[in-house]
């Protein structure tokens, strides 16, 4: 594998770019607006001076990593050419579908789609395809860069060759797969999200404050953030999203999202990325300032 295209310029995106370019590969990037893949490219080349600056690059690399990712808005050009596709759009099961069929047809038969969903069914996405053998999940955790896990997620009907190319190619990127079966939230988020919606049950039930809650898991059980700073970090949306196929996909109500999660969503409150969820973000600070409507 030599050409790989990876379809969405978000975070996801552009870290699953910047990884397989920083290791040799030839990368496309695909979105639906130039003005989308220039921010790409713009957060990569960021994002590869802090690597320098760090010593983990020098200059040449971050020039080479550069010059092997193409930007395109053409998805049947790009993936038609591609030895391997990487797809990492929003968390909307309708469009993947439609997305992976558009795929399944512009694709080389011989070529595996992987998708990095972090919770959708693989079998489902897999039946929009003709190649449902060749339809893999390949869920990379955020900051892409910087993590080393990959969830490796088999469908239904993958074949163990896709499974084997799959990992053997993770590998060469230097991160560390792990596979699992194809059930809603695969392990990371049946394990992560219902932590999340406990400790926004616990604001919402006053059994302690926002810091209060993410400092005990902090420094009680050696967490690197706590689950509400977490939640903004991953986006309050994108959680609700995750558990709400969780809750559908199990029926059980220990699944069932936080009514304060769902109101905050619906206010726009979804933390980082909208400047406020359970904290506050502003660009000139990175001090953690609770929200005011959970100061007491």
């Amino acid at each position: 594998m030599k050409k790989i295209s990876v379809i969405g310029s978000g975070t996801m995106g552009s870290g699953i770019a910047h990884t397989f370019a920083q290791h040799g590969y030839s990368v496309s990037m695909v979105d639906l607006k130039e003005e989308f893949l220039i921010k790409a490219i713009d957060i990569i080349n960021t994002n590869l001076k802090r690597q320098v600056i760090k010593g983990l690059l020098t200059e040449e690399q971050k020039g080479q990593t550069l010059s092997n990712i193409a930007i395109s808005t053409n998805l049947k050009e790009s993936v038609g050419v591609a030895d391997f596709i990487v797809e990492a759009t929003s968390e909307n099961l309708d469009s993947k579908l439609k997305l992976f069929g558009d795929l399944d047809q512009f694709a080389k038969p011989e070529t595996i789609l992987a998708t990095n969903t972090s919770s959708l069914s693989i079998t489902k996405i897999a039946s929009s395809t003709n190649r449902p053998d060749k339809v893999i999940g390949m869920h990379f955790m955020n900051p892409v860069p910087v993590m080393q896990l990959v969830e490796i997620i088999c469908g239904y009907s993958t074949s163990q060759e896709s499974t084997e190319t799959v990992v053997e190619l993770v590998k060469k990127i230097n991160k560390i797969p792990i596979k699992v079966n194809d059930y809603p939230g695969f392990i990371a988020n049946r394990i992560l999200m219902p932590m999340i919606n406990e400790a926004i049950f616990s604001v919402y039930d006053n059994v302690a404050g926002v810091a209060e809650i993410d400092a005990i898991m902090r420094l009680g059980m050696a967490h690197p953030m706590g689950p509400l700073q977490l939640a903004d970090f991953i986006g309050l949306d994108i959680c609700l999203s995750i558990l709400n196929v969780l809750y559908a996909g199990f029926g059980n109500p220990k699944y069932a999202p936080c009514p304060l999660l769902v109101n905050m969503v619906n206010a726009g409150q979804l933390g980082k990325k909208s400047g406020c969820g359970f904290y506050k973000y502003t660009s000139n600070s990175k001090e953690l300032v609770v929200a005011s409507q959970f100061s007491t």
